[in-house]
């Protein structure tokens, strides 16, 4: 039915047609792929322009294919998925034209990433702050500056824009050295701890067998 040429050519993907070749472009696409794209992903990709038939776009997903043709598939590359802004109830402790201090509770994820794209505290802050957002690197979003684990809960500071984003990432990098910034943690523990008092110095590192495992690591930065 077709033969590959290469798997990338520079440009996308390449079929040749052969000589049996017939029917409509998507669903030999489809078939031709071994399960790779979908009618309808291929449907998508002809509207797009992503799909040539001897160097001119593909005009329809029922065109028809005829042996010998050449057909290069250019698969874009994949979108991050855009936060939106979600009517996720805010906490509010304080909030100026700057800056939006927020207690954060436990079970909510901070920032959208893999297997939390939407109900992040990013989607909330979008929705709540709206147009008070003056953006930060020139994106309307709100300026993250330190985090909280989806199960800890906490007082947390927000940027509304550069100029804030700036200052207070500065602040919390300083880790209070120079500049008036203390942060306190609190936490439920089983049994008495002894001693009572003192410093846990472990630098964390990466697991070597599960990459979002931290563990304690002597070669940790």
């Amino acid at each position: 039915m077709s033969q590959f040429l290469s798997e990338d050519d520079g440009a996308g993907k390449v079929l040749i047609a052969g000589a049996d070749a017939a029917g409509r472009i998507d669903a030999w696409l489809a078939q031709a792929m071994d399960g790779g794209l979908s009618r309808s992903r291929v449907k998508v990709l002809i509207e797009e322009g992503s799909v040539t038939v001897n160097g001119v776009p593909a005009k329809v997903p029922h065109q028809k294919v005829q042996p010998g043709d050449r057909i290069v598939v250019t698969m874009p590359e994949p979108e991050a998925p855009q936060p939106k802004g979600e009517d996720i109830p805010l906490d509010v402790l304080y909030e100026d034209d700057d800056l939006i201090v927020l207690v954060k509770p436990a079970g909510l994820v901070v920032h959208p990433a893999a297997g939390n794209w939407t109900g992040t505290l990013v989607n909330a802050l979008i929705h709540h702050c709206g147009a008070s957002l003056s953006g930060i690197g020139g994106v309307k979003r709100p300026g993250i500056v330190h985090r909280l684990d989806k199960e800890t809960s906490g007082v947390m500071v927000v940027a509304k824009n550069d100029l804030a984003h700036a200052g207070l990432a500065a602040q919390f990098a300083d880790h209070g050295k120079t500049m008036k910034l203390e942060r306190a943690y609190q936490a439920v523990v089983w049994g008495l701890p002894r001693p009572q008092k003192g410093t846990i110095n472990a630098p964390l590192g990466r697991s070597s067998d599960r990459l979002k495992r931290a563990v304690v690591s002597a070669s940790a930065d």
